[in-house]
């Protein structure tokens, strides 16, 4: 049973983290680099920021701490990404925020650990080129079952979040003609896509637990979903973002989140139901935004008809509007998303450097990343 007015119980809880994934790559030639465990042990200890290791060698992964702000999450990852670009230098790499590799000519190679094995062990070759990097946006909430409920809200807005986030074009230096590979590859796993509609805390719960007993999961911190709750904190976990190439696109990403949720915790509060798109529609919309980004069609899950990705957006920051600005941050989004139309998304940034070759493509993404020149990020024209 959730209170009279559970918006004001989200809006008091109402905090942020980010998880990103990077890939570490050669300057020259874009492969992967399997340097990720060392980067990560001379990381730690810097701040607020966690390095943490990831499955892959040539991957590494941050998470930021609880933030009041969108701001203040970016700020994190900011130094975070400099730090770690700075190791990863030391060890003779770029560090690049990108969805999926530019090029990958090799099977990773694993990090070590008894989980990371039962995992490979598990999923046997599906797990054996994988070195997709996801931006995940936690926002706080009283509790699990208030959690429970706003998930049901959130579903219809991920195509959206991935159009917006697509960073993932080129598969082996080449246009693949899809804004985010990353989100094709994931689509393989099972139990993937987006979360089972929930009544409670205990029903996502099961879910899982039922999908562990198959064997879709391992366990129950390896959930497919674009979207779920915490195994173990009052948080509502969106990830089904792509890796963007810099901490403004990761802030602009997290105060849309964090406003999809509060705007549905109102919609509770106001007796308003919560839509229930069926799951091919939702799928027919993730597959338009992994295949155009924001350049071309997507698919409104609700009325289940084609749109535009632009539209889309429109149409969510029309929604989450007041939200965004109980925050303060409606601004900095606008302003955001404007500059993002001018530069363009991850994907296309990738698609105009594609030409000058992979080492150009990496050069450009470290840049980003970092805020630096390429020269000062590692890589020095041929």
């Amino acid at each position: 049973m959730h209170t009279t007015d559970p918006r004001s119980r989200v809006d008091a809880g109402a905090t942020l983290g980010i998880e990103e994934e990077f890939l570490l790559v050669d300057p020259r030639t874009a492969e992967p680099v399997d340097c990720g465990p060392a980067v990560i042990d001379q990381c730690h200890g810097y701040g607020p920021w966690t390095p943490q290791y990831e499955y892959a060698r040539s991957q590494v992964e941050v998470a930021t701490g609880v933030c009041h702000t969108a701001a203040a999450a970016a700020a994190q990852l900011t130094d975070a990404r400099a730090r770690l670009a700075e190791r990863a230098r030391a060890h003779g790499a770029l560090l690049i925020a990108t969805g999926a590799p530019i090029v990958a000519s090799r099977p990773i190679t694993l990090t070590s650990g008894d989980r990371y094995a039962r995992i490979a062990t598990h999923y046997g070759g599906m797990f054996s080129d994988y070195q997709c990097c996801g931006l995940h946006v936690h926002v706080g909430v009283p509790d699990r079952d208030a959690a429970a409920a706003l998930l049901n809200y959130v579903t219809p807005w991920l195509p959206t979040l991935l159009a917006l986030s697509a960073n993932s074009p080129l598969r082996q230096g080449r246009d693949a003609d899809y804004a985010s590979l990353r989100a094709l590859a994931q689509s393989a796993f099972p139990a993937s896509g987006p979360p089972p509609w929930v009544e409670s805390a205990a029903d996502h719960d099961r879910h899982i637990a039922r999908l562990v007993d198959c064997g879709a999961f391992t366990d129950d911190r390896i959930t497919f979903w674009l979207a779920r709750l915490s195994p173990h904190l009052p948080t509502i976990e969106i990830r089904v973002a792509d890796s963007v190439p810099t901490p403004a696109d990761a802030m602009l990403l997290a105060a849309l989140c964090r406003a999809i949720v509060v705007t549905a915790a109102s919609d509770l509060a106001a007796g308003i139901p919560a839509p229930r798109p069926d799951r091919d529609t939702m799928a027919a919309a993730l597959w338009s935004a992994a295949r155009h980004g924001m350049r071309g069609a997507a698919v409104d899950p609700v009325t289940r008809r084609r749109t535009s990705a632009r539209r889309r957006l429109a149409a969510l920051l029309n929604r989450v509007r007041p939200a965004l600005a109980e925050f303060g941050e409606l601004s900095m989004v606008t302003a955001t998303l404007a500059e993002l139309s001018r530069r363009g998304t991850g994907a296309e940034l990738q698609r105009v450097a594609a030409p000058g070759g992979p080492a150009a493509v990496a050069a450009m993404l470290a840049a980003q990343t970092t805020g630096l020149t390429p020269v000062e990020a590692g890589y020095t024209p041929v």
